[in-house]
């Protein structure tokens, strides 16, 4: 954006002069928000079977990833520059095997109670966990693909509810 450039309303995070700033929240009420991100990451058959035995050479794949998620969540706001740090108060990982597609989906769930909403969390979380599954079976299979990492769902906050179509 250019200093002569009339800003986006629309876009939150930035100020009347087109500046990048952190949104004000201060005067938003606290509620409990919760936010589903999804993603999916595409593998050889012989990658699944072996993430699905539980016989990587670096270890429990998915557990690892699901750790990996909860943290990546917590951090979020070290990560995305204008997020703002939240006390999170739940984060859960699924792992959703497809055999046929031979895929692995992803599905983050946070929650908090707070003035503002965790979809950058989950978006982060579920992002970070299929990272980890490509890191710990890329000398196997280093053309995984990740795909359709998008927030499934919203709930909480002015705007209430969202549920991706």
């Amino acid at each position: 954006m250019t200093p002569t450039s009339t800003p986006n309303p629309a876009l939150s995070h930035f100020d009347a002069q087109g500046q990048a700033h952190m949104v004000d929240v201060a005067a938003k009420a606290a509620t409990h928000r919760i936010a589903v991100a999804q993603g999916r990451i595409v593998m050889n058959p012989s990658t699944l079977s072996i993430i699905l035995a539980g016989n990587a050479k670096k270890g429990d794949v998915l557990g690892i990833a699901r750790v990996a998620g909860i943290m990546a969540a917590k951090k979020t706001s070290d990560l995305i520059p204008l997020c703002h740090p939240l006390a999170l108060t739940r984060v859960a990982i699924d792992f959703i095997p497809d055999e046929n597609s031979t895929s692995i989906d992803c599905r983050a769930t946070v929650e908090t109670v707070g003035p503002t909403g965790v979809e950058m969390e989950a978006l982060t979380a579920a992002q970070i966990a299929l990272l980890t599954i490509y890191d710990m079976c890329k000398a196997v299979d280093r053309g995984m693909t990740i795909t359709d990492v998008r927030v499934l769902e919203k709930h909480g906050g002015k705007s209430g509810s969202y549920v991706n179509p």
